[in-house]
């Protein structure tokens, strides 16, 4: 199995931890062999294209390779809030979401499950899944374990946090972020291709995510520039402004507050005027 092969020396993320899950060592991400899932719904409130009007079939899962200090779900995260399950019993969620009529399978922080996800998608589409899969990873990634995923994610939802490694280092205890996550991206984009949206809903592509951080334009500003120059007119984007200082963000001043307005239009300007319109700005 996929999972005792490439769990019992985890090397599944940029950590590299080389622990041994399957026999209970634990790595940076503190979860141990097996899949822990905190819940299971309908999902409206992604994007359009994504939660459309039946919802989104979002599985969360627990635990996280990142460390961020403002992490709006940190219970889960940071606190591995959830219980542990099969891949049988992850396929069953994934086919009982589609019953409901969920336009996607949205896999939300995958990354640390990656082996146990593919041979769950396996089970499900033996048993009828159909609707695309959609990938929603903090792109800590490693384009090797992204490579894994050919063939059973359709979507991929990454975000892109960070371009100066000293602000990953220091919010999100993540070093060398920008490297793996735009060699991630860049590995996303070959395996699904251009966006496709029928009737509203996206079948397929890639939609990178940015939350602007107060006192950060600049980083902002640099990670939009990267965009323009690999990907413009070939992915969305989603420029979001709903950052707020929770979990630990309140122990560092520059980003104990809510980003302001001229913060965020400083981005949108950027934005607008580089002609990376294809997405999602928010009010």
């Amino acid at each position: 199995m996929l999972s005792q092969q490439l769990l019992k020396s985890c090397r599944i993320c940029p950590r590299e931890c080389g622990v041994n899950r399957i026999e209970g060592e634990t790595g940076f991400c503190k979860i141990v062999g097996g899949i822990k899932v905190s819940k299971a719904f309908l999902h409206f409130w992604e994007e359009p294209c994504i939660s459309g009007k039946n919802g989104s079939g979002t599985v969360f899962f627990s635990g996280c390779n990142m460390g961020c200090i403002f992490c709006q779900n940190y219970e889960i995260s940071q606190m591995r809030f959830g219980a542990f399950i099969d891949v049988n019993k992850l396929a069953t969620i994934f086919l009982n979401l589609q019953s409901k009529g969920a336009h996607n399978i949205n896999l939300v922080t995958p990354t640390i499950y990656v082996p146990y996800i593919i041979e769950a998608i396996d089970i499900a589409r033996g048993k009828g899944l159909r609707i695309p899969i959609v990938y929603n990873t903090s792109s800590y990634e490693k384009p090797e374990t992204i490579e894994l995923l050919r063939g059973y994610v359709d979507i991929f939802l990454p975000d892109l946090k960070y371009f100066d490694d000293e602000i990953a280092k220091k919010y999100s205890n993540a070093p060398r972020y920008f490297e793996f996550a735009s060699k991630s991206i860049l590995k996303m984009f070959e395996l699904v291709g251009d966006v496709v949206i029928e009737n509203g809903i996206m079948k397929r592509g890639v939609i990178i995510r940015h939350l602007v951080l107060p006192m950060h334009t600049n980083d902002s500003i640099m990670i939009l520039s990267w965009i323009k120059d690999n990907l413009k007119g070939k992915v969305m984007i989603s420029l979001m402004s709903q950052y707020y200082p929770m979990y630990r963000a309140k122990e560092f001043k520059e980003i104990s507050r809510r980003i302001t307005k001229k913060e965020y239009q400083e981005v949108v300007n950027f934005v607008l005027e580089n002609g990376l319109d294809y997405g999602y700005i928010q009010d």
